[in-house]
């Protein structure tokens, strides 16, 4: 009876834990980012970065209609006068938040031809002229900041454009594409990947040795279950990693499927403790009655 509703209680829980992890998982494959925007708004927010203090690095990519001209590229920092200063203040018109940026830092990218550091160039496509803009920024700063993009046409009837960006921080491969915050995480899972390797090999030989004495327990087949899909889960997540710090995207499905085995483990263990807590471990055992036969 216990048993039974103890091992429910887990099997609900491991499906909480698929499903949780499936909904948070995010969807934006980090600093290499392509898009599309079709809007009728003035302003939107594309993406963000922080970037090193000597090496961060924007290359870029955009095309638009003629038809659509002309569009600006805004480039705010963390400082309180710009970023936190437009972002989610809906009392603020378009030219307000672009009002906040500094022209000596130029912080504006205007996407036509007359902006030469933009590289825009006219092009034509099925009978329609397009501005191709094609170029780059570099960054630097007395400290580490997060740089916000925004794409804004003030005053204009919306905003239409084909965006490709690759944000960078020098061309080390452990901090290339990855923002300042995220510094040492590949390193971390490769670190801990060891450590729960070597922690799965030595349950291994102890498991042998208890399995020929025949003290085998089913809680320490759970740990070692634990530990071996713990060991899964740090795989995929090094090789994710891996591959994004190559590239810059990497392969979303690794990702998933490392937090997937992650949860998978962590609930295996967890329902290891609750048995453990419950007694699982113990003997149990009825005092009967004694019977004393006294001859005489």
């Amino acid at each position: 009876g216990e048993r039974k509703m103890e091992v429910r209680v887990g099997e609900r829980l491991l499906w909480l834990a698929v499903l949780s992890t499936v909904l948070c998982v995010d969807s934006v494959f980090g600093k290499y980012v392509k898009g599309i925007v079709n809007t009728k708004e003035d302003w939107v927010f594309l993406t963000r970065f922080c970037f090193l203090t000597e090496f961060g690095r924007l290359d870029f990519k955009f095309r638009y209609p003629k038809s659509r001209c002309c569009q600006n590229i805004l480039l705010y920092f963390d400082d309180s006068s710009q970023w936190p200063a437009v972002y989610k203040k809906p009392e603020k018109n378009c030219y307000e938040k672009e009002a906040v940026l500094r022209p000596e830092n130029n912080q504006v990218i205007n996407l036509t031809t007359r902006y030469t550091w933009s590289g825009c160039a006219v092009e034509d496509d099925t009978n329609e002229e397009v501005l191709s803009c094609v170029g780059g920024r570099s960054f630097r700063s007395v400290r580490e900041r997060w740089w916000y993009i925004a794409l804004s046409k003030c005053g204009g009837d919306g905003l239409q454009l084909e965006y490709e960006m690759k944000l960078t921080n020098g061309q080390s491969f452990w901090t290339q594409h990855f923002s300042a915050d995220e510094f040492g995480i590949l390193e971390t899972d490769i670190t801990f990947l060891v450590i729960f390797t070597l922690v799965f090999l030595l349950s291994c030989y102890f498991a042998y040795n208890l399995k020929g004495r025949q003290l085998l327990h089913t809680t320490y087949k759970m740990f070692m279950t634990a530990a071996g899909v713990e060991v899964l889960s740090l795989m995929f997540h090094c090789v994710y990693w891996g591959l994004y710090a190559r590239d810059g995207v990497g392969n979303g499905s690794l990702k998933i499927l490392g937090k997937l085995l992650f949860s998978v483990s962590f609930l295996v263990f967890l329902l290891m403790l609750i048995l453990l807590g419950k007694g699982f471990t113990v003997t149990r055992w009825e005092k009967g009655n004694i019977v004393l036969f006294l001859h005489f």
